[in-house]
């Protein structure tokens, strides 16, 4: 790293470091303002400033809280880019050298500590504890803090898995089906996708492989009612509507009028006819009762505190706090108790979330089920058996980066009773 990009880290690390913004949405505009940046500038830059969000408690606990965001971003590109002390001496004072030579030899002291050694602010330490084990938190933690591969998944109303890979592999990608998902090609490498004629023709849709699995845990069949509820950026819809073969009717709705019209160009691309976008004022809107007992299936991906998705998010785990998580859990209630009244007799409600948290996940389902006997759980892994997909996490859907190496999701399949 140069002296010019180190400033430009500085200077992004400066207004990050208030977790006000989503750390993706200021390098954005960060960039935008500064066009003349090339791209390898634009790579040392966006790296290091995630570097140093990844490692945040082990940077802060050994230099203080109130450490120079400078020094933040050089001990990120030591202990966590590998970059070496000797290839920085141009740009480092004397007192710079030393702290982070320091830094180096302490390295091997910060597994002493839950919170540097999982690289989890201490509050989320707490909320895991009685779920998992000091080594679970640490391990989860430590693959959470790693960078995520790019995921997609291949549209099955445009394209085959197998001639995709063939087309990939011709282009010089370095590309393999997951290990899980039957629609899904893992990337390792930067992959940039955005011009190339997969994406843009719609063959292919950027996606986690664990919500992948989210979607065909539904079992959507051709021509059935399909309510995605919480629909978001669209992934889950344009999965579900593949898999109902462009026929029935689909249903994706959301709070948010941008969400939405974001999906609509995915819908166009995706070459989808049976999605209708349905903008609802809040999770009780009366317009749903139109929809009471006629759905066959009911997907809420619900509003989480995303502590599953750090892996791509390293900033989220500060901008959440124990407050805001219990405001979720309130949400999250209210919302699958209103989505379960979509289900018809014999129908299905997946409920889901992007959290590591029991309080967002098992013990919600567990809320609802106590109060809807009506409901029954679903055994998820028997579910995925039918699909043939090797892959036992219990009655619910468990997905984590230490041990599937997808974001962490959770997912409960729950049948409404035919009678």
């Amino acid at each position: 790293m140069n002296n010019q990009q180190l400033v430009h880290t500085e200077r992004l690390l400066t207004e990050v470091r208030f977790f006000q913004s989503p750390a993706d949405v200021i390098l954005s505009k960060f960039f935008k303002d500064h066009r003349k940046l090339g791209r390898q500038d634009r790579h040392e830059i966006a790296e290091t400033v995630y570097a140093t969000l990844r490692h945040w408690q082990k940077l802060h606990a050994f230099f203080g809280k109130k450490a120079p965001v400078r020094l933040l971003a050089l001990g990120a590109l030591v202990i966590a880019r590998g970059v070496s002390i000797g290839s920085l001496s141009s740009i480092l004072s004397e007192d710079e050298r030393q702290k982070l030579s320091d830094l180096k030899a302490a390295r091997a002291g910060f597994a002493d500590q839950l919170h540097t050694a999982s690289e989890l602010p201490e509050w989320v330490i707490e909320r895991m504890q009685g779920q998992y084990s000091d080594e679970e938190i640490v391990t989860l933690g430590q693959a959470l803090s790693q960078a995520a591969p790019l995921d997609t998944r291949v549209n099955t109303l445009k394209g085959k898995r197998e001639k995709v890979l063939a087309q990939l592999e011709t282009e010089g990608f370095k590309a393999q089906a997951t290990p899980f998902s039957p629609w899904g090609i893992r990337f390792q490498d930067k992959a940039v996708l955005n011009k190339n004629p997969l994406f843009l023709d719609g063959v292919i849709e950027v996606q986690d492989e664990g919500s992948q699995l989210l979607a065909l845990l539904s079992g959507a069949k051709r021509g059935e009612v399909i309510v995605d509820f919480c629909a978001g950026a669209g992934g889950k819809t344009l999965a579900l509507a593949a898999m109902m073969n462009n026929t029935g009717r689909l249903y994706a709705m959301d709070v948010s009028e941008k969400r939405l019209a974001n999906i609509k160009p995915r819908i166009a691309r995706a070459g989808v006819g049976n999605i209708t976008p349905q903008r609802l004022d809040h999770e009780r809107d009366l317009r749903l009762k139109k929809l009471w007992n006629k759905a066959d299936r009911v997907l809420v991906d619900a509003p989480c505190s995303g502590l599953g998705t750090l892996r791509r998010n390293p900033d989220l785990k500060y901008r959440q706090s124990p407050q805001s998580i219990d405001e979720l859990v309130e949400i999250q209630q209210r919302i699958l108790v209103s989505a379960a009244k979509l289900v018809k007799r014999g129908g299905y409600l997946v409920y889901a979330t992007c959290s590591i948290l029991a309080e967002e996940n098992q013990q919600q389902v567990e809320k609802f089920l106590a109060s809807h006997p009506e409901f029954s759980l679903v055994n998820c892994s028997e579910l995925l058996n039918g699909y043939k997909i090797p892959l036992n996490t219990g009655e619910y859907l468990q997905m984590s980066p230490a041990t599937h190496h997808t974001d962490g999701f959770f997912a409960a399949v729950l049948q409404k009773s035919s009678s």
